[in-house]
C-alpha cells in the first residue's frame, strides 16, 4: 500500500466513480464513496468501499478525494450546503475533479475550495467506462503541481498513465481535444461497418482485420466488437450523457473561434440515437442508427 497516502475518498459512485473505487480498494486502499443514488451505494460496499452519509463526510475521511459527477448541477450541489465539501474543506484537502465539465464550472468550484485552502486539481479522463473498469486510462492531471505529486499513487492505480499537463483548467483543454477525436471516430467506426455490412462482408471477419491495419482507431478497438454484436448495454458511455460532452466541445470551440467542420457533421447522427430512443445506449449503438436511416432512405427510394 502507498505510504503517503491511505485514505482516499471518491464522491459519484456510478460507471466511472464505481470502478476507481474497485482499483483503490484493489489497491489496498481505505475508500470512502458517496452518491445519491441508493444502489451505487450498496454496489460500493460490496466492492470493499466505506459510504459516508454525504460529499463533505467523503472531503473530512480523505487525504485524496476523487470527484466523479455527471453535470454541473450535480457538482454545484456536492460542493454546498453544511454537508457538501466545501464546508468540509481544510488546507490538507487535495481533491481531484475527474468529470468533464466546462472549464467555468470547475474555475467556480477551485476558487470555492480555495476560500478554504483547499487544493481542487482539474483531472479528467481519457477512455470509456469499459476502459476505466479495465485500468486502461489515461489522466490528465492540472493544477498546483506539489498536490499532483502527492496524488499521483492514487491516480497511477486508476489507469495505465498519469500526464502532469500544465496549470489548472489544461487537463480540461486537452479533454476537449481528445473527445473531439472520440466523437468523430466513433461515427467512422460506426460508418465503416455498415459499409462492410451492405457488401456482405462478415463483420467478425472486417474487425480482426481492420484492428489489425492502418484503417484502426481506438475507438474502432474499443466500441467495434458492440456494433459487430449489435448489442449497447450495458454501456460504457451513455448517449445522452455523452451528448453534454458534445456540447461542451462546440462550446469551447465558439470561445476559441476554431472551425470544427466533421464535429458538426457527426452531431446530426448523434441527435437520430437520441430521436430513436437510444439516450440509455452506448454511443456505439450510432451503427444501429446509421442503419436505421440507411434502411429508410431504402424504404423511400423503393415507394
Amino acid at each position: 500500500m502507498p505510504d503517503e497516502v491511505s485514505k482516499v475518498g471518491v464522491v459519484g459512485l456510478g460507471i466511472m466513480g464505481r470502478a476507481y473505487s474497485q482499483h483503490l480498494v484493489n489497491a489496498g486502499f481505505q475508500v470512502t464513496g458517496f452518491d445519491v443514488d441508493e444502489t451505487a451505494i450498496q454496489a460500493f460496499a460490496e466492492i470493499g468501499g466505506l459510504p459516508v452519509g454525504s460529499a463533505g463526510e467523503v472531503i473530512a475521511n480523505s487525504e485524496v478525494a476523487l470527484v466523479a459527477l455527471p453535470s454541473m448541477a450535480a457538482l454545484e450541489a456536492s460542493l454546498g450546503g453544511v454537508q457538501g465539501m466545501v464546508a468540509a474543506a481544510s488546507p490538507d484537502s487535495i481533491i481531484c475533479e475527474m468529470s468533464t465539465l466546462s472549464l467555468s464550472a470547475k474555475e467556480q468550484a477551485r476558487d470555492e475550495l480555495a476560500s478554504k485552502g483547499a487544493h481542487l486539481l482539474d483531472c479528467p479522463v481519457s477512455g470509456t467506462g469499459a476502459q476505466a473498469a479495465e485500468g486502461d486510462l489515461v489522466i490528465y492531471a492540472s493544477g498546483d503541481r506539489a498536490s499532483v505529486d502527492k496524488a499521483r499513487p492514487v491516480l497511477d492505480a486508476l489507469g495505465r498513465k498519469t500526464t502532469y499537463v500544465g496549470e489548472f483548467g489544461t487537463g480540461t483543454k486537452l479533454k476537449f481535444v481528445a473527445n473531439l477525436l472520440v466523437t468523430i471516430h466513433n461515427i467512422a467506426a460506426g460508418e465503416a461497418l455498415l459499409l462492410a455490412e451492405r457488401s456482405g462482408l462478415d463483420l467478425e471477419m472486417v474487425y480482426e482485420a481492420i484492428a489489425s491495419g492502418a484503417g484502426t482507431s481506438r475507438m474502432f478497438e474499443v466500441r467495434g466488437p458492440m456494433m459487430v454484436a449489435d448489442n449497447y448495454e450495458p454501456a460504457t458511455m451513455k448517449q445522452d450523457i455523452f451528448m453534454k460532452d458534445v456540447e461542451l466541445i462546440l462550446q469551447h470551440a465558439r470561445e476559441t473561434n476554431t472551425p470544427t467542420p466533421l464535429l458538426a457533421a457527426s452531431l446530426p447522427i448523434y441527435l437520430a440515437s437520441l430521436a430513436q430512443g437510444r439516450g440509455k445506449q452506448d454511443t456505439a449503438s450510432v451503427f444501429a442508427t446509421l442503419r436505421k436511416l440507411s434502411d429508410n432512405i431504402s424504404t423511400d427510394e423503393e415507394k
